[in-house]
C-alpha cells in the first residue's frame, strides 16, 4: 500500500514495476503528462491520490494489461480507447496499415473485417481522407469502442455488425484488410501475460487457427474489385499456409510480408 506524503520522484523508482510502467501508471493516477512527473518531483501525494495509484498498481501486479488499466493504446501514431472487450492494437498489426496504404487507390474503397477498437480502419481513415472505408464486426461492444475512436479521431468509418461477409453483400471493394483469430485452440500463449485478459473470441478460431482466414480468403474474391487486394494478418508460424490458401482460391501476386522483428506477419494476394 502507498502512502500518502511521499513525493511523486521518490516513486518513479520506488513502485515495484518496470520504469516505463510506474511513469504510466503515475500519470494516469495523478492526471499529469510525462513533464509534470520531472516538475512536479517534489510534489507529494494526498490520501486520495495515494489510494488510486495502489490500486492500479495492485492491478498491475496481478496481471491485467497496462492498457486496460488505464484505457488507452497508441497504434499508428494515434492514442486508442480500450476496453476488454477489444483486443489491446499492437505494433505488429501497423505493418498491415502501411501495406494496406501503399495499395489502396485513389478515393478507394476499404473493408477491414474484425475491426475490434477500430484501429485498422481509423488509421487508414485518419492518414488517407480520400479512402471510403468500412469496418465490420460481431460484437456490438467492439463496435462501440471502435465508433468512439473513430469519432475522436474524426475518422470517417462506417461501422456495421456483421458476422464477417453477411453484412456486406452486394457489395465490393478496392482492397479488403483484416487481423482475425488466428490462435490455435490449446495454444499456450492463450494462457500467459496480457493474452489471459482479452477477450478469447478475438485471439483464437478455437480450432486450427486458420478456419477464420479460410473463410475470409474464400468469401473475398466475391467482395473485391477486379484485382483488389486482399490482406491478412496471421501467426507467425502461419505464412506458408495462408499463401497455400491464397493460391488454392486463384489470387495472383500472393506474397508476405515481415514485421520489424523479421517474421512474416501478413499475407494476401490479388483478387482472381
Amino acid at each position: 500500500m502507498i502512502a500518502a506524503g511521499v513525493t511523486i520522484g521518490s516513486l518513479q523508482t520506488a513502485l515495484p514495476l518496470g520504469a516505463l510502467e510506474n511513469r504510466i501508471l503515475l500519470c494516469h493516477a495523478l492526471g499529469i503528462t510525462r513533464v509534470g512527473l520531472i516538475t512536479q518531483s517534489e510534489r507529494t501525494l494526498s490520501d486520495v491520490e495515494a489510494a488510486t495509484l495502489s490500486t492500479l498498481v495492485e492491478r498491475r501486479l496481478h496481471g491485467e494489461p497496462i492498457a486496460y488499466i488505464v484505457g488507452k493504446r497508441e497504434f499508428f501514431g494515434l492514442d486508442f480507447q480500450v476496453t476488454n472487450a477489444v483486443l489491446i492494437p499492437r505494433p505488429d498489426t501497423e505493418l498491415l496499415v502501411e501495406l494496406v496504404l501503399e495499395r489502396l487507390p485513389p478515393q478507394g474503397r476499404a473493408l477491414d473485417m474484425g475491426t475490434g477498437s477500430g484501429a485498422i480502419a481509423v488509421a487508414i481513415a485518419h492518414t488517407r481522407r480520400d479512402a471510403i472505408v468500412t469496418a465490420l464486426d460481431v460484437s456490438a461492444a467492439a463496435l462501440d469502442v471502435a465508433r468512439a475512436n473513430a469519432a475522436v479521431h474524426g475518422a470517417a468509418v462506417r461501422l456495421l455488425q456483421s458476422d464477417w461477409f453477411a453484412g456486406v453483400q452486394g457489395e465490393t471493394f478496392d482492397l479488403i484488410a483484416s487481423n482475425p483469430p488466428y490462435i490455435a485452440s490449446g495454444d499456450v500463449h492463450l494462457s500467459n501475460g496480457d493474452l489471459r485478459f482479452e477477450p478469447l473470441g478475438a485471439l483464437t478460431d478455437r480450432a486450427d487457427g486458420l478456419s477464420a482466414l479460410r473463410i475470409i480468403a474464400a468469401g473475398a474474391a466475391a467482395h473485391l474489385a477486379p484485382q483488389g487486394w486482399l490482406l491478412m494478418e496471421h501467426g507467425y508460424d502461419q505464412a506458408a499456409q495462408v499463401r497455400h490458401l491464397l493460391q488454392e482460391h486463384g489470387y495472383s501476386d500472393v506474397q508476405s510480408w515481415r514485421d520489424l522483428a523479421g517474421i512474416e506477419r501478413a499475407s494476401g494476394g490479388r483478387a482472381p
